[in-house]
């Protein structure tokens, strides 16, 4: 694992306390700082408290399900990277908490270290995406990438991390394709074991915020068999 420049606070939302005790034994070993809360209300309130730099989400919980916890943690803090963590593996479950904001998605049962590589990986992208401030203008829409925000007809709505790093790589390729392999290995690394419908969906939910008709798209364009490019 490699090593952290600074100590990295991670809130875990999770009801079953074996759970709870393996990932904070894992975690601290790898010398981040926990702290947990077992149901949603107390996990929102400890978001507000304790301003970690990732959480951990559980989808089943005893008060609230994680969809609507992730909603009104994105309500308050649109940056803060989010996992969720699921019993559930259709595919419309995943698609569903990445709508509700999550930023990844591990389903139970899981290996510890798959979760702490992609945990690492998204504090390294953190890190790299810290300093940035251009901002870019894609046909109506115009993104801040320091501020995570697009707007589009003076309505302005907040970018999650991924959405940020995939239009940054499109972007730097402007007019030309860029493969899946390589947008996955770049943004999401191939520690963190991504799969091409990752990439799909948040594809998905950009064209939504940018094209004026998402299903004909006309600046983040497929490149059958290959890739995305981005036209500007």
């Amino acid at each position: 694992m490699a090593q952290l420049t600074k100590t990295q606070k991670i809130l875990i939302i999770e009801d079953e306390p074996d759970m709870v005790r393996g990932l904070r034994d894992a975690m601290v070993f790898e010398g981040f700082e926990v702290v947990s809360a077992g149901t949603g209300e107390q996990g929102l309130a400890l978001m507000k408290q304790e301003h970690p730099g990732l959480v951990l989400l559980d989808l089943m919980l005893p008060d609230l399900n994680g969809y609507d916890i992730c909603r009104k943690i994105r309500q308050e803090d649109p940056f803060t990277p989010i996992i969720m963590l699921t019993a559930r593996s259709q595919e419309a479950d995943k698609i569903r908490g990445l709508e509700a904001g999550a930023d990844d998605y591990v389903t139970k049962p899981f290996s510890v270290g798959e979760l702490l590589a992609r945990i690492a990986a998204m504090f390294r992208r953190l890190d790299r995406a810290g300093n940035a401030t251009s901002t870019l203008q894609i046909g109506a829409a115009e993104v801040d990438f320091r501020k995570h925000a697009l707007t589009v007809n003076r309505r302005t709505e907040l970018l999650s991390f991924y959405e940020v790093e995939l239009l940054k790589l499109l972007w730097e390729r402007v007019d030309e394709p860029v493969s899946r392999d390589e947008i996955l290995q770049k943004i999401w690394g191939l520690e963190a074991l991504p799969t091409n419908r990752t990439i799909d969906n948040f594809i998905v939910k950009l064209r939504r915020k940018i094209e004026a008709d998402s299903k004909n798209p006309q600046h983040i364009l497929t490149v059958y068999g290959f890739g995305y490019k981005l036209v500007l």
